[in-house]
């Protein structure tokens, strides 16, 4: 556990090290870091045939990924009575968990605290938060059903960051009574937070180094947003000069609020922001990081003590949807931080990190049957039964979001043949409904499988129930060999009668009693 949660870290003090500000958001040098974030999307190697380039893992995820599709055939988890399931990775989830770690302890002195807390949003299922806590890794909520989800899953509220940008006060009273930490989004909050606390029962005696007769068993912090720029994806960046997100540092005054903000609440231990996403250039990420130690720095050395022990550097690492190599790794971004922001890493402060993209995403697979195979203008389509429910954002934003798709033939092995120029199509009621278009994969045919790689964060999870299609059955499987697959379920197929009563079948006489 981490005792640093409840109470003022201590650390040595250091002499403070100047960070100079960067420039604002639209130059050039953020437009080169986005093409850099395209490029690894597009496959590029990431130091190809290092330690951490990700060729052998990305292999022996393609290898598990092609015994579990046969398998699932063959144990009837897909089928003509079952054409859609997914399908999560157990021990890629277990290696990612891993390097997670690993990254981070090879740039941390020895006993620094580092809670990596997954966010929720990513992937919101129990039986994965359960297996992650498991494995180390605590949780990043945003609302009151993903603190549920946390809660449910054993996850200690020691272990838990509740960030959001509107907050009730239900939720922010509910994270007093539990203990989890929590990141104001904004003043209007952090006034919300001061009648909660004044409200409150005075902090037991005993808990380390109380600095209120008020201090809040929580740890408590502010996000700030450094405004350095967006990349490859608008509305994945959260840290350009209009973002909904946090106190924007570059506003006229904001810096000197958030500053006494602190001075005035000696219980205002943490700093957080949050730069990277999908589409963000690892260096504008560790800029982001980099303003937000300076900040810090900056607190400390006015209050004349290490106030702010711990910063919250938030997640965002992008993910290679081109191939199976993991590209960019945890240990590359850990080292680029360790290298820019070097203060932040000589023990002075505790870390808390928010992945959840790249902690999840190479480890799930989307498998649909192929319905019907058909011909439209020359053109050879797939029609399947995976589509918007299942990748609501690649069915509307295929450009900033497209799919691999592998090919397997009716007993889930991984079909052969030449390639051919196709479209894979979705069964919803529109036509944009498409998982690939032109994709090139050797030709699917009536009974085949197509399965949408890379699904393992916001895909299959985050269902949406477009013509009343049911949420698929999601399968986690281990795979020791060549017809050695264990499956177990996470969550099941959602059946006919339960979309009836999401849909009000109880109250079917409501408009007309």
């Amino acid at each position: 556990m981490f005792g640093w949660t409840c109470g003022y870290w201590h650390g040595e003090r250091r002499n403070t090290q100047n960070t100079q500000n960067t420039e604002n958001t639209e130059n050039t040098e953020n437009a080169e870091e986005a093409r850099e974030a395209v490029a690894h999307e597009e496959g590029r190697p990431d130091d190809a045939g290092g330690p951490d380039g990700g060729t052998e893992p990305g292999a022996g995820r393609a290898a598990r990924r092609d015994e579990a599709v046969r398998a699932a055939v063959e144990q009837g988890l897909l089928g003509p009575g079952r054409p859609l399931a997914a399908l999560l990775d157990v021990t890629g989830i277990r290696e990612s968990a891993a390097e997670l770690r690993a990254a981070f302890a090879a740039v941390t002195p020895p006993g620094t605290p580092v809670l990596h807390a997954f966010a929720v949003k990513a992937t919101p299922l129990v039986p994965v938060l359960r297996l992650l806590h498991t494995e180390g890794i605590g949780a990043e909520v945003a609302s009151p059903g993903e603190l549920a989800l946390a809660r449910a899953a054993g996850v200690p509220p020691e272990r838990t960051v509740l960030d959001s940008p509107a907050k009730t006060p239900a939720e922010l009273r509910e994270a007093l009574a539990l203990g989890i930490a929590v990141n104001a989004d904004n003043p209007q909050e952090l006034a919300r937070v001061d009648a909660l606390l004044a409200d409150a029962p005075a902090r037991p005696a005993g808990l380390r180094s109380p600095r209120s007769p008020r201090a809040p068993r929580s740890s408590f912090g502010i996000r700030v947003n450094p405004q350095v720029g967006g990349g490859a994806i608008e509305a994945l960046s959260t840290a350009t000069a209009t973002s909904k997100f946090g106190v924007a540092l570059r506003d006229e005054g904001a810096r000197e609020w958030v500053v006494r903000a602190y001075l005035d609440r000696p219980w205002l231990t943490r700093l957080h922001a949050h730069t990277g996403s999908q589409g963000i250039a690892l260096p504008l990420m560790a800029r982001g990081v980099a303003e937000t130690y300076a900040l810090a720095e900056e607190i400390n050395r006015r209050a004349g003590r290490q106030q702010v022990d711990t910063v919250d550097i938030g997640g965002g690492l992008p993910v290679n949807f081109a191939s199976d190599a993991t590209d960019p790794t945890y240990a590359r971004y850990a080292r680029l931080l360790k290298e820019t922001v070097p203060g932040l890493f000589d023990g002075r402060y505790g870390l808390v990190t928010e992945f959840g993209r790249s902690l999840l995403a190479k480890h799930g697979t989307v498998v649909a049957r192929v319905e019907y195979a058909k011909s439209a203008g020359g053109r050879p389509v797939a029609v399947t039964h995976a589509g918007v429910q299942v990748a609501t954002r690649t069915v509307y934003a295929p450009a900033a979001w497209p799919l691999r798709i592998a090919a397997y033939d009716a007993k889930g092995l991984p079909k052969e043949g030449p390639a051919v120029v196709q479209d894979v199509a979705g069964p919803a009621c529109f036509a944009g409904d498409l998982l690939a278009r032109g994709q090139a994969l050797p030709l699917l045919e009536q009974g085949d499988h197509a399965a949408a790689l890379d699904t393992g964060a916001y895909y299959f999870a985050h269902h949406y129930a477009y013509n009343s299609l049911p949420r698929p059955a999601v399968h986690g499987f281990t795979a020791d060999g060549p017809g050695r697959v264990t499956f177990a379920l996470v969550r099941p197929a959602q059946s006919v009668e339960e979309i009836v009563a999401e849909s009000g079948g109880a109250h079917v006489d409501a408009l007309i009693s």
